[in-house]
């Protein structure tokens, strides 16, 4: 089994920062890609920050505030937040790609519980 565990959701003022974590937890060979999504109420979930060999890629509007780090031999991606605005409030979705020790031949996505950022104008 393979977990993704979120952590560090919570209220903030305008302006302010907040570092969510997710950790990769089980039956894991390797990690192919880890992100975060995020959706608002009433609205699709949309990517906010990727992980992928090596490189990053953010949303537009989380370019120059959001930045995504790994550490891969804790298998944890972090989202340092800054600048935090109203339209930043979402619930937050760790992702990961990867390939689990029970299915070596193929890359699976999983998904956190979800995280919730609300920022208080």
């Amino acid at each position: 089994q393979v977990q993704l565990v979120e952590s560090g959701g919570g209220l903030v003022q305008y302006g302010e920062s907040l570092r969510l974590s997710c950790a990769a937890s089980g039956s894991i060979f390797s990690i192919n890609a880890m992100g975060w999504y995020r959706q608002a109420p009433g609205k699709q979930r949309e990517l906010v920050a990727i992980s992928s060999g090596g490189s990053e890629n953010y949303a537009d509007s989380v370019k120059d505030r959001f930045t995504i780090s790994r550490d891969n031999a804790k298998k944890t991606a972090y989202l340092q937040m800054n600048s935090l605005k109203a339209e930043d409030t979402a619930v937050y979705y760790c992702y990961a790609l990867l390939r689990p020790l029970s299915n070596l031949g193929s890359l699976v996505t999983y998904w956190g519980q979800g995280t919730q950022v609300t920022v208080s104008s």
